[in-house]
């Protein structure tokens, strides 16, 4: 304890400004900690954990790391009740600097709304900046507790777990002869809005005081502050991980209705759940409304939370059932997962929302806005049984461009918009294509098997290093596919950032850097190019232009 407080202290007092921020030493002090916690919880040492979170969350390691979090994520830009954002590296050291527990007061939240599928609004609560860099402080220490004692089938905001997992363990349980024939599908009404404000403070592990001020911030809507008696806002970095955390250990529950093993096996009852949405499955329909129903409704009902009595309903698997987006339905001897009716419709009223906003925009402006809405759905469902509905929905969509191009000339033959807006390429004719930019297909999208994550695979846990390791070459690979170049020096690199040693992934972003630049007549040879993290590659060059002379940060 003491050797990792002297380097947390050495660290302190080593920067003196953002860019003189070791990413390495930072990142590597966290994760020891990281580790120790997860390992005291995996053994129940609950006052060695607290230590522990409290000597994470006073560390500058983790400060400085919270700090970048919530500079370089997307709603960096979105500014809390205060307006204010941190965007130079001068607003961020301060940030560092001021971030404590001491006196600290939150600010309430900024009310928005934004849209949700069937028509209703969700509401958002925007943190400040501060509010947030705390959140994400309180969150370093947090996260390894919850992934520790985590549901096994739980996917939902949670470490390099998908909704691919967990429809993947939906065609596990259900997918045999031998599988269970009836499912609970259960929905909790306003779970981030109804979550027991008690029940939070006496059960989470985390500092009680910090807690309850963010619990009870309140809201700012219209210029009128509104008091919060129960639940977590949606918009909170950490409020994920608190709901997680109050539906942690229903799938334990669930084990206490059988007295031996071959009861639990009789019944065939399972759970997955993403956030929010689970399902349970039964051998019986009456089995599950006399006996399950009624202990998730007391489960729940602890927290202060309840189910939605529209969405939960007991279904056979042969009439199928909506989850995360895919049917899932027992036909033909054979469990079919696709594309739900209702995700089909949303995907393709929003392409012909993105046409019909653009009746005078030009057709490579049309190709730059449908192609990352297109590509994203199709990667989203590529792993499952998605074909025929990939080409259903290219009918579909060429259909809506046909008449987007039909209504910018319409004292044109069809001959002539044919030949002006669709190509024959590849032996492939009606193609929306325009110079060197092309329309991509659904259908040339190929269907990719996900391979599901381990149930017990804990990423704070050092055991499983390696296994996660192997994953993320696995994911990028598929990433980088077609770009030759990136994907040779992502794997030159060994997958690592040089300045920070810190994995690149898709959700860190990366940088093509020129060791020599370009204005000192660098080639764009692979020998000259190297993969950078976005916020090490602007260190770079501060601490190229401000550094010692003869250094590097290669070296």
């Amino acid at each position: 304890m003491d050797a990792m407080q002297s380097d947390c202290d050495v660290a302190s007092t080593a920067w003196q400004s953002w860019h003189e921020v070791s990413w390495i030493k930072a990142y590597q002090v966290v994760a020891r900690l990281q580790a120790r916690i997860a390992k005291a919880a995996k053994v129940g040492e609950w006052r060695r954990v607290r230590t522990l979170q409290r000597l994470l969350t006073k560390s500058s390691s983790a400060k400085v790391l919270a700090v970048r979090r919530v500079t370089e994520n997307q709603g960096r830009k979105t500014p809390g009740v205060d307006k204010q954002t941190w965007g130079t590296p001068e607003e961020k050291w301060k940030a560092v600097v001021d971030l404590g527990n001491k006196r600290y007061k939150p600010l309430p939240l900024r009310r928005i709304y934004i849209p949700k599928a069937n028509g209703d609004q969700r509401p958002l609560g925007i943190p400040t900046m501060r509010d947030r860099a705390m959140q994400a402080l309180h969150l370093l220490a947090l996260d390894p507790v919850a992934e520790t004692i985590a549901d096994p089938h739980s996917y939902g905001f949670r470490r390099e777990r998908s909704t691919a997992d967990a429809i993947e363990q939906v065609r596990n349980v259900l997918g045999r002869k031998a599988s269970p024939k009836w499912v609970l599908e259960g929905d909790i009404k306003g779970c981030f809005d109804n979550i027991s404000h008690d029940w939070l403070v006496a059960n989470v592990c985390i500092d009680k005081g910090v807690l309850r001020k963010w619990l009870k911030a309140g809201f700012i809507e219209m210029g009128r502050l509104f008091p919060t008696q129960a639940g977590t806002p949606q918009g909170g970095i950490i409020s994920p991980v608190l709901a997680n955390l109050a539906l942690d250990g229903l799938q334990h529950e669930l084990t206490k209705l059988f007295r031996t093993v071959r009861e639990a096996r009789a019944a065939k009852v399972n759970l997955v759940r993403y956030a929010d949405d689970f399902i349970i499955t039964g051998s019986s329909q009456e089995f599950l409304a006399e006996k399950v129903k009624p202990l998730v409704e007391k489960f729940l009902a602890a927290r202060g939370l309840k189910l939605s009595e529209k969405k939960t309903k007991i279904t056979h698997v042969t009439e199928g059932f909506d989850f995360l987006g895919w049917n899932v339905r027992y036909f033909n001897r054979m469990l079919v997962t696709q594309p739900s009716k209702k995700n089909i419709k949303a995907f393709l009223e929003k392409i012909r929302n993105l046409l019909r906003d653009r009746k005078a925009a030009g057709q490579i402006e049309v190709i730059e806005k449908l192609t990352p809405v297109l590509r994203g759905w199709a990667n989203y469902h590529r792993s499952q049984m998605a074909s025929q509905t990939f080409a259903r929905c290219d009918h579909q969509i060429w259909r809506a461009l046909w008449r987007w191009a039909c209504r910018r000339h319409p004292n044109k033959g069809k001959r002539w918009i044919k030949q002006r807006y669709f190509k024959c390429l590849k032996g492939r004719d009606w193609r929306f294509a325009d110079q060197d930019k092309l329309l991509p297909i659904l259908a040339g999208c190929r269907k990719r098997p996900h391979t599901k994550i381990m149930a017990e695979a804990n990423p704070y846990d050092p055991t499983y290093d390696e296994y996660f390791s192997r994953r993320l070459a696995q994911r990028m690979e598929k990433t980088l596919e077609g770009r030759l170049k990136l994907r040779w020096l992502w794997w030159w690199q060994e997958g690592e950032c040089p300045i920070c040693n810190q994995k690149i992934t898709r959700e860190t972003g990366w940088h093509l850097h020129h060791i020599i630049k370009r204005s000192q007549r660098g080639s764009d040879k692979l020998t000259n190019l190297v993969l950078l993290h976005p916020n090490c590659h602007m260190q770079y060059h501060v601490f190229e232009k401000y550094g010692p002379a003869g250094t590097s940060m290669f070296k």
